[in-house]
């Protein structure tokens, strides 16, 4: 059995859903070594998420963004957590209700991602900055 551990930063965007998919890859290299296994990715924030989702159409982030604004708005008059701005709260309902990590089966040296998938990273703040991500990887050779 390898177990491997790894750190990365993600490079900022703006706010939205975003196709990170390669970057991650590129982190990842060459999975560590890990033939069959799985790879878990921990998002350190409290104000970003990740999720997995249809990698093909951006009006699908485009859709997603439009909803979770919906769901959590900014500046709502009954939000009491306002000293980091009217963008925070909601950041942090968007990140509990989508996620902080993923754990993605990894096959043949590769992640098993279905032909649709890919990974997202929702910038929940108008000015979240690079976000730091922690892999771990554990499998056979």
């Amino acid at each position: 059995m390898i177990l491997r551990q790894l750190r990365f930063t993600l490079r900022a965007r703006p706010r939205g859903f975003h196709l990170v998919t390669r970057e991650v890859l590129e982190a990842l290299g060459e999975m560590g070594g890990i033939g069959n296994g799985l790879c878990h990715l921990f998002l350190q924030h409290t104000s970003a998420s990740l999720t997995l989702n249809e990698n093909t159409d951006p009006a699908v982030r485009e859709d997603f963004e439009v909803q979770a604004r919906r769901l959590a708005p900014d500046g709502a008059a009954h939000y009491r957590h306002s000293l980091e701005g009217s963008d925070d709260l909601p950041a942090h309902f968007k990140s509990s209700l989508f996620g902080s990590g993923l754990s993605i089966p990894i096959a043949d040296g590769r992640l098993a991602l279905g032909s649709w998938q890919g990974i997202y990273l929702g910038e929940h703040r108008e000015h979240g900055g690079p976000r730091r991500v922690v892999a771990t990887l554990l499998g056979e050779p």
